[in-house]
């Protein structure tokens, strides 16, 4: 659809949102990101049946983790948006840009806090 969407929005394709794991998620923000979103298929139009349903379970526990060592919860999200829906994909993409831009760096990339090496 040649939508356009902000040039730091990291695009990396899996199978299924299932497959995404915590420790994918926290190895991101080590790397140096300051936010990450999930963009899964719709609840009940899984391709795989249930792995939009783990992804959910595993981004909250990102949630968890996240805030018990002082990083915003609010960098983390799951969004449910169809294959064909390429324009809410662009919104959702330009929301969580907007989003992390107002939480400002995250605290890994700046070495504060328990990542202190």
């Amino acid at each position: 659809m040649r939508l356009s969407y902000p040039t730091n929005v990291k695009v990396i394709k899996v199978p299924c949102t299932g497959r995404v794991d915590v420790n994918m998620v926290l190895k991101a923000f080590e790397s140096g990101v300051d936010g990450v979103y999930l963009a899964g298929c719709e609840i009940g139009d899984c391709h795989f049946l249930k792995g939009n349903l783990r992804a959910v379970k595993r981004i909250a526990y990102a949630k968890t983790l996240l805030k018990e060592i002082g990083i915003e919860p609010e960098r983390v999200e799951m969004f449910h948006i169809a294959t064909s829906d390429g324009p809410r994909f662009a919104l959702v993409a330009k929301e969580m840009t907007e989003r992390v831009r107002a939480l400002g760096p995250s605290p890994v990339k700046q070495g504060t806090r328990a990542f202190k090496a």
